[in-house]
């Protein structure tokens, strides 16, 4: 998972909504919404879901440009569009696209750790 291993300050904390440490009467959020939507939760605040939920996983990730790409109000639109259309086809488009992505992800941190 490319966010968690740029978790380097702990400030993501990813939750399996399947598993057993999830709660969905304290966060508020029903498996099955949580399925339907990207859900996330900032400490001591209510479950936030979403393209808000990118912008923020992002900007903790130390990824500032997706962060503010996903933050600004001109684009949320089209965020919100696409998101929508994600959402519903994500295993689809995971299983299309993911094995190329991971693939390019794992060259990419092969050929900087061989470089360095």
């Amino acid at each position: 998972m490319y966010l968690a291993s740029r978790n380097h300050e702990g400030l993501l904390y990813f939750v399996d909504i399947n598993g057993p440490e999830y709660d969905p009467q304290s966060v508020g959020v029903s498996c099955e919404q949580a399925l339907a939507r990207m859900y996330g939760q900032l400490e001591g605040q209510e479950a936030i879901h979403g393209v808000p939920v990118f912008a923020e996983a992002y900007r903790r990730a130390n990824l500032p440009l997706l962060a503010w790409l996903f933050s600004q109000p001109l684009l949320r639109p089209i965020w919100n569009l696409s998101y929508r259309f994600f959402a519903k086809y994500r295993h689809t488009i995971s299983g299309l696209i993911g094995p190329f992505f991971l693939r390019l992800a794992k060259r990419v941190s092969h050929s900087k750790s061989t470089s360095i």
